[in-house]
């Protein structure tokens, strides 16, 4: 037994020590930034002009109106071809932007999305993802983890830290070309590998309910391996937004990330038992009233506004105060039915809409642009799906089951976009690389379910089964 367990150790030192000692020695690396800033064009709404003759509620009523019809038909599109309905969506927010719609008919473009148009739509986007990231802690459940035992152990750490360095490694490269030039090296690193870590969890939910794999070893295995890329990767996205803000010192960063410490110890010692009596009054209902949403609300927004004061990004607050929700599947369901409707019908098609308005095609004239976007895709794709799979296979998953949790870990959706808007608005990344990250979430996204169905259909060849069972035995790993 403790030979077996010494071996695990020394299996999870190789796949995850050694990665994150990799990428310490990345991040002291001496890179010199871009010369300039990377070419960008104006904001959307500084270019726009206002539709002539509309008052402005009118004008925001009706660039609405486009957003949901144009998201609703997308998604009603890409459904019908085996698509998860956001691939739509994000798909609809490109469409919409002006790389689609601005080139072929730029007055329509600018008469729709006017400079106050856009501020007004940035505003109720912002709520929307506040609610959205409330509602992906809320589904988060901790205890699967628990449950998987070292599967998701290994799994998840793996599919975290390969990223990670591969991302920072990529960093190198990328630093010098298309970083905006005012921020530092280690920050850049660490925020192209966070968006290389991101697994989307609403999505990748949404595709095991789809596939009935909700309730199968594979579909747990992968629901607790996104939960705790989703906690990471938000919490270092929160460090790095807090680098930014305090201008690249330590000593402002200390006190931003020693704040956030406080907050999230607060948040489990104080606020969760506060909570949790929210469970009984909850129970003895036999249906849901509006007294729990008017409860929580205004704890969502609360702690939203501290955790932008602190200095990290207002959505970590509503995330962590999700997380931090009584489990209760009442109160879970209710939660969620009551949000989901306005935020996926209404709010988050105002964020894909102006996700669309930054990407611009126009920036990548060139074919070493197109070049380096095809091996941020590349990079992305082996980091996190062979690596996921690998780590799967040699904790003891079937071949075949572990491919297919690689897939399903590949898939970044809705979180990557949140994730490369703050690092946009943070300065963290230019405009360029942006578009080519926003074309690497759209791509991994859309790729997830065509793969499965492949893997699915298929059996890996069982020559491969007993070398498997060696290299397990060797590594000191159970199998399943």
């Amino acid at each position: 037994m403790i030979r077996s367990s010494l071996r695990a150790v020394c299996t999870y030192v190789l796949l995850v020590g050694i990665p994150l000692l990799a990428l310490i020695a990345i991040l002291r690396s001496r890179v010199s930034p871009a010369l300039a800033a990377a070419p960008s064009s104006p904001p959307a709404a500084a270019a726009a002009v206002v539709a002539a003759g509309l008052p402005q509620p009118i004008a925001v009523i009706l660039a609405v109106t486009v957003i949901v019809l144009a998201c609703r038909a997308c998604g009603a599109l890409f459904a019908r071809l085996g698509q998860p309905r956001v691939v739509g969506d994000m798909f609809a927010g490109i469409m919409l932007g002006p790389s689609v719609l601005g080139l072929v008919a730029p007055g329509l473009s600018h008469a729709l999305f006017g400079p106050v148009t856009v501020r007004s739509l940035e505003a109720v986007s912002q709520l929307g993802l506040i609610l959205f990231m409330f509602l992906v802690g809320l589904r988060l459940a901790p205890g699967e983890l628990r449950n998987q035992g070292h599967v998701a152990v290994l799994t998840s750490h793996v599919s975290i830290a390969l990223p990670l360095v591969s991302g920072a490694a990529l960093a190198l490269y990328l630093y010098p070309r298309l970083s905006p030039g005012n921020v530092s090296f280690a920050t850049f690193a660490l925020f192209i590998g966070t968006a290389m870590s991101v697994t989307a969890f609403p999505v990748l939910a949404r595709i095991l309910t789809e596939r009935r794999l909700l309730e199968t070893r594979l579909g747990v295995t992968a629901i607790a391996c996104a939960a705790v890329d989703d906690v990471t990767s938000w919490c270092l996205l929160a460090y790095i937004v807090a680098l930014v803000r305090s201008g690249g010192g330590l000593r402002a960063a200390s006190w931003t990330v020693g704040g956030l410490i406080a907050f999230v110890v607060f948040m489990i010692v104080v606020v969760r038992p506060v909570l949790r009596r929210i469970e009984p009054m909850f129970r003895h209902r036999e249906a849901p009233g509006e007294g729990t949403l008017a409860f929580v609300l205004p704890l969502i927004l609360a702690a939203a506004l501290v955790t932008d004061a602190i200095g990290a990004h207002a959505l970590f607050g509503p995330f962590l105060l999700g997380a931090v929700m009584p489990k209760e599947p009442r109160l879970v369901r209710d939660l969620s039915v009551r949000l989901d409707t306005v935020v996926v019908v209404l709010l988050l098609p105002l964020f894909f809409a102006l996700t669309g308005l930054r990407t611009r095609i126009g920036l990548l004239d060139t074919p070493q642009m197109w070049l380096i976007a095809a091996v941020i895709f590349g990079v992305a794709v082996f980091a996190k799906l062979a690596g996921s799979a690998a780590a799967a296979w040699l904790s003891g998953l079937p071949g075949t089951e572990a491919v297919l949790l690689g897939i399903l870990m590949n898939t970044r959706g809705l979180v990557e976009l949140v994730v490369l808007n703050v690092g946009l608005d943070a300065g963290v990344i230019s405009p360029q690389l942006f578009s080519m990250l926003v074309f690497m979430a759209l791509a991994t996204t859309a790729m997830a379910t065509p793969l499965i169905d492949v893997v699915s259909r298929s059996r890996l060849p069982d020559i491969y089964h007993g070398w498997r069972a060696a290299v397990t035995r060797s590594a000191g790993v159970a199998g399943p």
